[in-house]
C-alpha cells in the first residue's frame, strides 16, 4: 500500500472525520474518501477558498505563507493544509471528536 493511501486511511479513522479530499493544483479532485457530487462541491469551493487566502496573507505580509486554514461551522469544521502542487481538505464532525 503506497504512503498516500496509508495516510488517507490513518486521517479516516480519527474519530468525527466525514472525509478526506486531495485536489491538484487545478483544482481538480485525485483521491477521496466520499461520494462524487460531495467531492466536487468541496474540491472547488475549498479550492477557490485557498488561493484567496493565501493571496490575502501575501498582500499583508509578503515574507508570511498560507500554512494552514480551519473553518468551523455548526456542522462541520473543514480543515486545509496547502502544499505547492496539492491542497489536503479533512471534513470532521466537531460533535464526534
Amino acid at each position: 500500500m503506497s504512503e498516500v493511501e496509508e495516510s488517507l486511511k490513518r486521517i479516516q479513522s480519527h474519530p468525527g472525520v466525514v472525509g478526506v479530499v486531495i485536489v491538484n493544483q487545478d483544482g481538480i479532485p485525485i483521491r477521496t474518501t466520499m461520494d462524487n457530487a460531495t467531492t466536487v462541491q468541496y474540491a472547488g469551493l475549498l479550492h477557490s477558498l485557498a488561493a484567496k487566502t493565501k493571496t490575502t496573507v501575501r498582500d499583508l505580509d509578503p515574507s508570511n505563507e498560507l500554512m494552514f486554514l480551519r473553518i468551523r461551522t455548526n456542522k462541520h469544521e473543514i480543515m486545509v493544509a496547502p502544499d505547492k502542487e496539492y491542497l489536503l481538505i479533512v471534513i470532521q464532525d466537531p460533535c464526534q471528536s
